[in-house]
């Protein structure tokens, strides 16, 4: 049924009454849960309810029962704990129907389980609760005016009045068990993201030839133009995975972040390109200028973030020859706010600086000095320090200009001539105009001296005799590093392009940045020393062995420095080349992380499939470890992967070494040089290594052996140079070891008889023979047979000829287009 309208303020009382006695059980109940769920409505927070209080203002059309009375949904006295876990003990007894909740609609809506306020099917949580008959509402529902009506008397089941029970003691509270979790709403399924309609054509050939630098500039110049958002941040990330150097770029992508008010994803901008390239002054001062204009300078907090990036710039870039731009802006900023003291501790810190504006930086800090009262710029103990050194000595006079000359055979950098100038400025307080018009491009107008204060004549002049005692103490170091800068002028002028670019460099450069390391490690420190370096793979980041330097330098200082310039190098700047991968590689397993070198091998395998040299160099590993049957297993896979290639017949080569020499299994060596002249019979190194290792073990016991190869290399498609080799060292072998003088006899004649089929054959027509040219011993292979195959020269044998052992392994390895492997002593210094 559908529940009435409010009854009149006139009817309530006797209502009430009426209702108390026919009150059900089930009614009761239904009372208990409208009353929990007013309480929870009452609960709500209060944006929750004023949603509540809206959606209920504007009714809408609905189909279905009609909606409850507002005075139905008035709450009742709010419960506490025990009442609250009572009534849930209540509701599990009686069933698992889940008690409703009050909807998204408000008193318009259903009382569901937090729906939207639509019309929940009937039989459902969430289905209206109209058909109960209305509770009885609290004093609070009442209106003013109205009178309270006291609530009935509890009765028995024929009316007559009962006593009220005893409130029960309540049981002891057990911990409150948290509603169950409600199931997730889905999220909202985002449109696709859509690009420009060229952006794809872009993408793809960069993304398809990464190496392509002109393919990447294009994409980037696109999205720049297009002004997307989201294909920039595509086009941009995908760049620096490869040219994480371009600060230029770094720049850019910034400002597109800024452009759209991202200022969150703007500052990370900055802090990606900066700790990808912390040398960049450029960036640094960008990224200063950009928290310059946007913090609030009036707060404190804004004045200590600026503050500490100034700090983290001259901490990373401070050192470089090139940063003064960088230093003069920390200065000026400083200023600004007042801190003339944080002035001069800046000043100290740059005077002994090798840089390329250091006499302007002098020049600077004398007027800062001779412009400023003493009490402003010194810090309270150096103030004191110099008051009570004024007290005992007399102002050291500062040194001669004349005294300073430049190092034999170089000559003073710009800006030191005229010296005895200079001092005679400092006792006047003038400023030199020369160097600044020279460095700066033009010449300022010189700063008018500050207003002194009122002093009397004897504070005035110790005044004086402080800014001469703070200016002589700092000219010894400004003399000292005026010598640094002379030693580094010529180096730093021989660069002519400091940034990162994929051109490549002139040898003029290259050669001046191995001379500039070269005298940076010898006579610099090592803070210098590691500037210098990253200064130096910012422009050479293509050149492994600028890299390779590197490692080595900091390998003898820090291990985790030169891990760290390996993974940069290897990672984005040099992915394909071979030596980096092997020496990263060769380090990490001398530190003992043999997993990690085994990871870099397989990588880089992985990067540029084929190359001999990096499987075995995983090979190599494994044997070292001890796991001969993994480093048999590669060999294996690289002749499957190489079959009917000549270089499966060289992994043939080495996996029967290792057989013969390590494993001592001359049996598994001999059958797997035999299987690969099964495939590849026309191979003389096959041959060639095949009587090698028969000729290593016991002449006596396998001297059949032994001449089962010499027949076989005799009945191959070898070319007649190579047959007639093989030949000859026959009669060698059964000479100096045979036991049969048959076998001699025989073998003396057959080769009598090649000799003269081959001086036929030298007797040609000079139209050439008619043995065809890919049956002719090419120049390599007659050199590689040479040597292995030469038993007992002069009598001796492979005991007495150790090179001879190796000759083919070293010489003929380069046969197979691949760079020879073992050329370590550029990287390695020698023992």
């Amino acid at each position: 049924m559908v529940v009435p309208g409010p009854p009149s303020r006139s009817g309530l009382s006797s209502r009430r009454a009426s209702m108390a006695l026919e009150e059900k059980p089930e009614v009761a109940l239904a009372r208990r849960r409208v009353s929990v769920v007013c309480t929870l409505v009452s609960a709500a927070p209060p944006a929750r309810r004023a949603a509540l209080r809206t959606a209920g203002s504007a009714p809408r059309r609905r189909s279905g029962p009609a909606p409850p009375p507002r005075w139905f949904l008035h709450p009742g006295p709010p419960l506490g704990a025990c009442a609250l876990g009572r009534w849930r003990d209540e509701m599990a007894a009686e069933g698992p129907e889940a008690p409703a909740s009050p909807g998204r609609g408000g008193t318009e809506g259903t009382l569901g389980d937090g729906g939207d306020g639509g019309t929940a099917p009937p039989g459902e949580a969430g289905a209206p609760v109209a058909e109960l008959p209305p509770p009885a509402p609290s004093p609070a529902e009442e209106e003013p005016g109205d009178a309270a009506v006291p609530p009935p008397a509890p009765q028995s089941c024929n009316g007559a009045a009962v006593a009220p029970p005893e409130p029960e003691e309540p049981p002891p509270a057990a911990p409150e068990e948290p509603p169950p979790p409600r199931d997730p709403e889905p999220p909202a399924e985002e449109p696709p993201l859509t690009y420009p309609l060229d952006f794809e054509k872009f993408w793809l050939a960069a993304r398809n030839n990464p190496h392509d630098f002109t393919a990447w500039t294009e994409l980037l110049q696109y999205v720049e133009q297009e002004n997307h958002l989201f294909a920039a941040r595509k086009a941009f990330d995908a760049f620096f995975a490869h040219y994480p150097y371009c600060y230029g770029y770094w720049k850019k992508y910034a400002d597109m972040e800024r452009r759209f008010d991202c200022s969150r994803e703007t500052e990370e901008v900055f802090e990606r390109g900066l700790q990808s390239i912390p040398l960049s002054m450029d960036l640094w001062i960008h990224y200063i200028s950009y928290l310059q204009s946007t913090l609030d300078m009036n707060l404190p907090e804004s004045v200590q973030k600026i503050r500490g990036v100034f700090e983290a710039a001259v901490a990373a870039a401070g050192m470089d020859f090139r940063s003064d731009k960088l230093w003069e802006l920390y200065v000026e900023w400083e200023r600004e706010q007042g801190d003339l003291r944080a002035v001069t501790g800046i000043y100290d810190r740059v005077l002994s600086m090798p840089t390329q504006l250091y006499n302007h930086h002098w020049e600077k800090f004398k007027e800062h000095v001779l412009h400023n009262p003493p009490k402003d710029i010194l810090s309270p103990e150096e103030l004191l320090w110099v008051q009570s050194k004024l007290a005992t000595d007399p102002v050291p006079k500062p040194p001669e200009p004349e005294g300073t000359e430049a190092p034999p055979g170089e000559d003073l950098p710009p800006g030191v001539e005229g010296k005895a100038a200079a001092a005679a400025d400092a006792q006047v307080g003038t400023q030199r105009g020369g160097s600044w018009g020279i460095l700066w491009g033009h010449t300022p107008p010189p700063a008018p001296f500050p207003t002194r204060l009122t002093f009397n004549s004897q504070e005035d002049l110790d005044q004086e005799k402080i800014r001469e005692l703070v200016i002589s103490m700092r000219q010894q170091i400004y003399a000292q590093n005026e010598a640094e800068v002379s030693k580094r002028w010529n180096f730093e002028d021989g660069i002519k392009r400091p940034y990162f670019h994929v051109k490549p460099l002139e040898r003029a450069q290259l050669r001046n940045w191995r001379d500039y390391l070269d005298y940076e490690m010898a006579a610099g420190s090592h803070e210098r020393t590691i500037v210098l370096f990253e200064r130096c793979v910012i422009a050479c980041a293509l050149y492994e062995e600028f890299w390779i330097k590197y490692t080595k330098y900091l390998e003898n200082h820090t291990v985790a420095g030169a891990r760290s310039v390996f993974q940069r190098a290897c990672g984005y700047h040099l992915p394909r080349k071979p030596n980096i991968h092997l020496l990263w590689a060769a380090f990490e397993e001398k530190q003992g992380n043999l997993d990690e070198a085994r990871r870099i091998l397989r990588c880089f395998e992985e990067v540029v499939p084929g190359l001999a040299m990096v499987r075995l160099r995983r090979v190599s590993l494994e044997r070292r470890q001890g796991n001969l049957e993994e480093a048999e297993a590669l060999l294996l896979e690289a002749m499957r992967a190489n079959e009917g290639l000549p270089l499966a017949s060289f992994y043939a080569v080495k996996l029967a070494r290792q057989a013969c020499k390590v494993q001592k299994n001359l049996g598994k060596a001999r059958r797997v040089l035999v299987e690969a002249l099964e495939k590849d019979p026309d191979n003389a190194r096959l041959h060639a290594n095949l009587l090698e290792m028969e000729f290593g073990a016991d002449v006596r016991q396998n001297e059949g052996n032994t001449m089962s190869c010499f027949e076989r290399a005799l009945r191959s498609p070898l070319p007649d140079e190579a047959k007639l080799i093989f030949s000859q060292r026959r009669v060698e072998f059964l000479e100096d070891f045979g036991s049969s003088i048959h076998s001699l006899l025989t073998a003396y004649d057959e080769h009598q008889k090649i000799l003269k089929q081959h001086a036929a054959r030298k007797r040609a027509p000079e139209n050439g023979s008619d043995e065809p040219d890919d049956k002719r011993l090419r120049p390599d292979e007659a050199s590689g047979l040479l040597g292995p195959l030469n038993f007992s020269g002069a009598g001796g044998d492979m005991g007495s000829n150790p090179s001879a052992y190796n000759y083919w392994y070293q010489h003929g390895y380069g046969a197979y287009s691949y760079q020879t492997p073992w050329n370590y002593n550029q990287y390695y210094s020698q023992s």
